[in-house]
């Protein structure tokens, strides 16, 4: 008959009622180890007497599935006879005979239970019952697209895995896995196609990982900020993707991806600066369409971050460049207004950015409502006041518009970021400010690089084969090799000639 004794810890002290343990090293660690364990009050131990022997069944409460251990466990240890036998006898395939005390700590934080003989601690035993809480598979929220599939990742790591290899069903999709944090223990994992990737590319970021001496590593987003060749820059050099058939594709051109346990977000590198104004959906779009669509971005970017430097300057330095037509317009506009046009600017930056921080922390419903209104309400008052010009107020509306079609957010971020520094260049010295600004823009993403790659790539270097896919997207027939950029080692995607011919053939 079963005799249950529930207890909080059989270690409580060296006298204890399992039994001192022997002096040897192993049984030192394993006892101190299991001393250390019962402090923690979701640490459940307790003793199982299964004929003569008293088992101890020990394990963290909320990493295990209790139905695994109470329908596949316990009722299969009445046949115990050793532990020798015990992994035949439980119908679970992990289990681990060790004694090692640091194998066990690692395991039990993992899901597994452990075994082992009262009377004996030479030897435990670790049964796999871990239980998954992970949401499912949803849609997009931050690259949503029309068209296309609607899958995005999720927070398991093993999942994002499956999400991607069903894209790739193919024996070079490679998976390499590392240990990452001191104290958070974080499974990374860095996905590449052997053949076609970078071997240089691929040494390149298992070696940055590999090197990296942190203790927690909580989401992607920390692995970007470690990683990237330059750590000061605004500008992120990786691409930070929720969307698995993005990364599947990308593979395919030769580039690597990295997935953090945890983190519902993917990091793809090398990638280019014109990379983060590429919707994904643009590749289920007819070419000419979907070029359209991203030049419209090119140019939003271009006057979310000049128009209103622009505006400071001609207004503070360039009275002679504003038509005939506008200046009744401006000057009635700014007739009672006290404030120089760059405080004037400011102020309302200031304010868009306020909302959108707001809007953002706020739950959805309110942060919508909060946007919507408080742009009304702050807008027309601050007209009404006298405090800004109703003209600047439009264009401050419409940068802040064009900022949102960057469709990477940290890269949306960064242009909010960098129009201060054109504004106030602006203010002191006119639209040579914004020239210069401009210049030291350029001379810093000229010097960037994306694991050793140029960032401003297909332009410096210049690279005719990659213009197909840059600016403008070209049709597929067009686009037979890889990308320059990644270095591959299998640069044809497909045979032009042949596909022509065997086109030509069908339509014959």
């Amino acid at each position: 008959m079963k005799k249950w004794r529930n207890r909080r810890s059989l270690f409580k002290d060296k006298e204890s009622e399992i039994g001192t343990p022997k002096n040897t090293e192993e049984d030192d660690s394993l006892a101190d180890l299991l001393k250390q364990l019962a402090l923690s009050n979701d640490f459940t131990q307790f003793t199982y007497h299964v004929n003569e022997t008293s088992l101890c069944i020990g394990y963290y409460t909320p990493l295990i599935d209790t139905e695994i251990l109470h329908r596949d466990i316990l009722p299969y240890l009445k046949k115990w006879e050793s532990f020798a036998s015990l992994s035949s006898v439980l119908p679970i395939e992990e289990v681990i005979l060790t004694a090692d005390a640091a194998t066990i700590q690692e395991n039990l934080l993992k899901g597994y239970i452990f075994i082992f003989n009262v009377n004996n601690l030479k030897q435990v035993c670790l049964v796999k019952a871990g239980v998954e809480r992970t949401r499912q598979v949803s849609l997009p929220e931050v690259e949503f697209s029309v068209v296309g599939p609607k899958e995005s990742f999720v927070e398991a790591l093993d999942t994002n895995i499956n999400l991607i290899r069903k894209r790739l069903p193919m024996p070079e999709f490679t998976v390499k896995e590392l240990i990452i944090g001191k104290l958070s223990k974080t499974r990374v994992s860095v996905l590449y196609i052997d053949g076609i990737a970078n071997k240089e590319n691929v040494n390149t970021v298992i070696q940055r990982l590999s090197d990296l001496d942190i203790d927690q590593i909580m989401d992607s987003s920390y692995i970007t900020q470690l990683i990237q060749d330059n750590q000061n820059s605004p500008f992120p050099q990786l691409i930070d993707t929720e969307r698995p058939d993005r990364v599947a594709s990308v593979l395919g051109e030769g580039k690597i991806a990295i997935l953090v346990d945890g983190a519902p977000h993917g990091l793809i590198g090398p990638t280019t600066i014109f990379e983060f104004f590429y919707a994904f959906e643009d590749y289920y779009l007819n070419w000419a369409v979907a070029s359209f669509f991203r030049l419209v971005r090119f140019f939003a970017v271009i006057f979310s971050i000049l128009v209103t430097p622009i505006y400071v300057a001609v207004l503070t330095y360039h009275y002679e460049l504003i038509p005939k037509d506008l200046v009744s317009t401006l000057v009635t506009s700014r007739s009672a207004i006290p404030l120089p046009p760059i405080l004037e600017a400011i102020i309302l930056e200031l304010a868009i950015e306020l909302l959108r921080e707001a809007g953002a922390r706020l739950p959805t419903k309110v942060g919508q409502t909060i946007g919507i209104v408080g742009g009304i309400v702050i807008g027309t008052a601050s007209v009404e006041a006298g405090l800004t010009s109703n003209v600047l107020l439009i264009i401050v509306a419409l940068a802040a518009l064009a900022s949102f079609t960057t469709p990477v957010y940290q890269m949306g971020n960064t242009i909010r970021l960098i129009r201060f520094p054109f504004l106030l260049m602006a203010h002191y010295l006119g639209l040579i400010g914004v020239a210069v600004s401009f210049c030291f823009l350029l001379i810093h993403l000229l010097r960037l690089s994306s694991l050793g790659r140029p960032f401003l790539e297909p332009f410096y270097p210049p690279r005719i084969q990659d213009l197909k896919d840059s600016l403008i997207r070209l049709p597929f027939s067009m686009q037979s090799k890889r990308p320059i950029q990644e270095q591959t080692e299998d640069t044809m995607r497909f045979n032009p000639k042949k596909a022509k011919e065997k086109h030509d053939s069908k339509r014959n």
